[in-house]
């Protein structure tokens, strides 16, 4: 089985890679169907892209790295392809773009422009033995109970982080890298909820919040969601993404104009109970729990200048020390990977052996949560593509 290239790894950057690629190409996966991650995105109208991608939504060792690709393939770009297959879409919240219909809609796209170029898509399938040789590389193909000899003259890997291991995913890139005297940096779960000990939240799990948050990074205006085993929510799974084991994460809780409607209502009706009129602004089952942390007795009549602004202080700078997180199983993406160091960000490809490319998740660039990190799926594949295509 001879192939111009191999792509390892059929989900959203694998896919997009083959679907824009000439000559001869065969696209693996283990799954039994393509774009698994892309199908359960975005409960399942897949949230492929953001009107705001900008290189700075991205956390990478070299900031830099990710300019080129984004630059050159953007979200405009996407939106086009989607459009121009009829995929009806909307935007939800900060500029987060999904489906109208389904995730589904995006996966057939890209089997409907793979099948344009007469991609080979095996499933159920895995490579080993990958070799390199002086006109390519060799590997074992094992699929429907065979194992195949394949020859290809480049190779990209596509098959993302460790997130989500249900799913099939693994280390398999890193594998790679390293096989290949690659440097990979340090991979951890991102976008991914915070767990505390002792089911320190239990009690309010459900209550959702307005909040701020931030750890050693940018603050996050989003939703915090309590559960059972700590902390979930957009503004908790972006700034996870910042967040390291012992350090602190910063919420500000205090809804907007909070002092002042405080000290409004102590005028108006001072013989209010504060929890009572703290309920007014904040979910109840969450003022009995603050209760439990700050001393809220009294009547508004009995609180003082000083002491509301010490309250309002403390829900604004509320810090939470968090034991850790819910891990791979429930992260949305790695953090880490493949060293962009080793990478050009014109084309993905490897500086010292330019015809082996790392695209997507498996790299070492890591997007907020929005959509961002698909379109880095797209623009890696495609600064790939252009590469294996201008090469033939």
């Amino acid at each position: 089985m001879e192939f111009e290239t191999v792509i390892i790894g059929a989900g959203a950057a694998g896919m997009m890679c083959a679907a824009h690629l000439d000559g001869r190409t065969l696209l693996v996966d283990h799954a039994k169907a393509p774009g698994e991650k892309i199908r359960i995105s975005g409960g399942g109208r897949c949230n492929f892209t953001n009107l705001y991608t900008d290189p700075q939504a991205f956390i990478c060792a070299n900031p830099h790295f990710a300019k080129s690709a984004l630059a050159r393939y953007t979200q405009w770009d996407f939106i086009a392809l989607v459009e121009a297959h009829g995929i009806a879409w909307h935007e939800k919240t900060l500029g987060q773009l999904f489906c109208d219909n389904s995730a589904k809609d995006i996966i057939a796209m890209l089997r409907k422009l793979m099948d344009a170029r007469d991609v080979e898509l095996r499933l159920q399938s895995s490579v080993s033995n990958v070799k390199k040789m002086p006109n390519g590389y060799t590997l074992s193909l094992h699929s429907a109970g065979k194992t195949h000899a394949v020859t290809a003259r480049r190779i990209v890997v596509a098959t993302g982080g460790k997130s989500i291991p249900k799913m099939g995913a693994t280390g398999f890139a890193y594998d790679i890298a390293q096989q290949f005297n690659l440097p990979v940096t340090d991979t951890r779960p991102a976008l991914v909820p915070f767990t505390f000990p002792d089911s320190r939240f239990a009690e309010i799990s459900g209550v959702s919040t307005p909040a701020k948050a931030h750890a050693k990074g940018p603050v996050f205006e989003e939703a915090l969601l309590f559960t059972h085993r700590g902390l979930s929510g957009p503004a908790v799974l972006q700034v996870s993404s910042y967040w390291t084991d012992g350090q602190p994460v910063t919420f500000d809780i205090a809804p907007e104009g909070m002092l002042e409607a405080l000290r409004s209502q102590r005028s108006l009706a001072g013989r209010r109970n504060m929890t009572t009129e703290l309920a007014r602004l904040m979910p109840a089952r969450l003022v009995e729990h603050l209760a439990g942390l700050f001393d809220l007795s009294g009547n508004l009549a009995d609180w003082s200048d000083k002491r509301l602004g010490a309250l309002v202080d403390g829900l604004r700078q509320w810090e939470l020390f968090p034991g850790g997180t819910e891990g791979y199983r429930t992260a949305e993406v790695t953090l880490g990977g493949v060293d962009t160091d080793a990478l050009s960000s014109r084309t993905m490809a490897v500086k010292t052996q330019p015809d082996l490319y790392f695209i997507g998740e498996a790299v070492d660039v890591t997007g907020w949560l929005g959509g961002y990190n698909f379109q880095w799926a797209w623009s890696s594949a495609m600064a790939a593509a252009a590469d294996l295509n201008s090469a033939r």
